[in-house]
């Protein structure tokens, strides 16, 4: 899914070791002394919507996690779906385009009416028909129909998708109230009415969250946890001054990146928890006629000049890796395709591959990022600089406030963009096919047979190593098309203060958000 700002955090899938720092067992288990007090998270993602149909973004789907339901779920670290509104799901037959749930009997809305399997199909009819422009639709791309029985969900796929089960433990999945929640549009206002571990109680856009535990949740979690205040922070260093202050007792997601690369462990005043991340940072280029770089050339052009060392250098003090493919370190499939194309910046490929083109240099485009959080202006700066140095580009940078910035890329108004994205699920295949697949997510009209034939084949594959050679030769295309050009990958940071316990399992790669685990110590 879409992150804002340009240090948004989740931890890779199988494969990704988790590095704990400076902390022992006592995360493990809260204190007696736990009686439910208030912890303050603080945070600088963005909520674009409190409707699941409306948002495909980190920052909502992290709060969806706590107050919705999906039918199936990701344990801490684990890379297969559990059942959570649901008591059971499978495939029905061998072609995997027939996919049933049976719901867990008891659960209840806040209403205190009951959920039948008519919620479920409602929820997933709603996302696909409102097909929202910053909505998940895109996500349930294989998904044809929904039938509803009694307590039964019926899945009919338009081809065969062994990834469909970890689709439906999204966001995208999440279960509202169909007498809440209007069919064909969005619905306003602050309310929320799901079936999560938490009760929103209180909501003020870009400034707070108050999540009250769920004392009708019934599903995976056993323990629904201590009372979240969320206090959304305009940018890294807001949220510094905010932990500074002791305003809030966890910070993540995230702090400067010169505060991160200075994190102590042997500091006795806070607990620091770092790990390996799947949460990727992507120059995205606009492929469609009429753009400056419609030319695959012209896109090659750019990949050959950006130097990712100096960018993860000067921008964010090495608290990011340089990414040279499309599917990051630590999950399957991971390539250097871009590495093996430009092993380092080449000015003259660069102005060969403009001549092929032929087209005039300096070539101008527009290159936009979501303004406010991160280090977003400084890292466009950066690519701005490197690109002209060379005398092959002129870059005209604009920051955009993040619901703006979407609608403009969405409708083609932008050349280039950044954007974070962030694993949707522990599975490539939330590399592949939302970012570079016919009518992709990120809305920059590339298309490619060759891609989508390999998306689809690897999506045959229930044992998804046998997917791994598909997703290699789809990454060298990719380096070959550019349709976006990989920066750097995240680490993960979660800064807690001495007296709070839970931070490693927060966010853990598997695209579920567990504010739950927080606990006093």
């Amino acid at each position: 899914m879409l992150s804002f700002g340009s240090m948004r955090v989740r931890v890779a899938a199988a494969g990704v070791v988790l590095v704990v720092v400076g902390v022992g067992g006592w995360q493990l288990l809260p204190s007696r002394a736990d009686t439910g007090r208030t912890i303050t998270v603080g945070t600088t993602d963005v909520v674009t919507s409190l409707d699941p149909a409306g948002a495909y973004d980190a920052g909502s789907w992290s709060l969806f996690s706590n107050v919705f339901q999906s039918l199936l779920t990701f344990e801490p670290g684990g890379v297969t779906p559990v059942p959570d509104a649901a008591k059971s799901c499978a495939f029905v037959g061998t072609d995997q385009r027939t996919y049933r749930c049976t719901l867990r009997a008891g659960l209840t809305f806040p209403s205190g009416r009951k959920m039948t399997a008519e919620d479920v199909k409602y929820s997933f009819d709603r996302v696909k028909g409102i097909n929202s422009e910053v909505g998940p639709a895109t996500l349930l791309d294989t998904l044809s129909s929904v039938d509803a029985k009694g307590m039964t969900v019926t899945f009919h796929l338009s081809s065969s998708d062994a990834t469909f089960p970890f689709k439906v433990a999204t966001g995208a999945g999440s279960i509202v109230d169909r007498t809440k929640y209007p069919r064909h549009s969005l619905r306003s206002g602050t309310g929320v009415d799901g079936t999560g571990p938490y009760t929103l109680t209180e909501y003020t856009k870009n400034k707070r969250a108050v999540l009250a535990p769920n004392s009708r949740y019934e599903g995976a979690v056993s323990d629904t946890g201590r009372p979240i205040v969320l206090r959304y922070y305009a940018s890294p260093n807001a949220l510094e001054k905010g932990w500074k202050a002791k305003r809030v007792d966890v910070a993540t997601r995230a702090l400067p990146p010169a505060t991160l690369a200075s994190l102590a462990p042997s500091d006795p005043d806070k607990h620091v928890t770092e790990a390996d991340s799947a949460a990727i940072r992507l120059l995205v280029l606009n492929t469609k006629t009429g753009s400056p770089l419609h030319s695959a050339r012209v896109r090659e052009a750019v990949a050959a000049l950006i130097n990712r060392e100096k960018l993860v250098n000067d921008v964010y003090d090495n608290t990011t890796d340089p990414l040279y493919s499309l599917i990051p370190a630590g999950i399957t499939g991971h390539t250097t395709s871009f590495f093996d194309d430009n092993p380092s910046p080449s000015v003259s490929k660069a102005r060969s591959l403009l001549t092929q083109a032929g087209v005039q240099t300096p070539v101008r485009f527009t290159l936009g990022y979501g303004k406010g959080r991160g280090s977003a202006a400084q890292e466009a700066a950066e690519l701005k600089q490197q690109l002209e140095a060379t005398g092959l580009f002129k870059v005209d940078v604009t920051g955009y406030e993040w619901t703006d910035f979407q609608k403009r890329y969405a409708e083609g108004k932008l050349d280039a963009w950044t954007v974070g994205w962030v694993a949707d699920f522990p599975d490539p295949d939330t590399f592949s096919a939302p970012l570079v697949g016919t009518g992709n997510t990120l809305k920059n009209g590339y298309s490619s047979k060759a891609v989508d034939r390999l998306i689809a084949d690897s999506e045959l594959y229930e044992d998804r190593a046998k997917a791994e050679a598909d997703y290699e030769d789809l990454q060298t295309i990719i380096a070959r098309d550019a349709p976006l050009i990989p920066l750097w990958q995240e680490k993960e940071y979660v800064v807690s203060s001495e007296d709070v316990g839970g931070g490693q399992y927060v966010s853990d790669g598997t695209g579920v958000f567990r504010l739950w685990r927080l606990s006093w110590i």
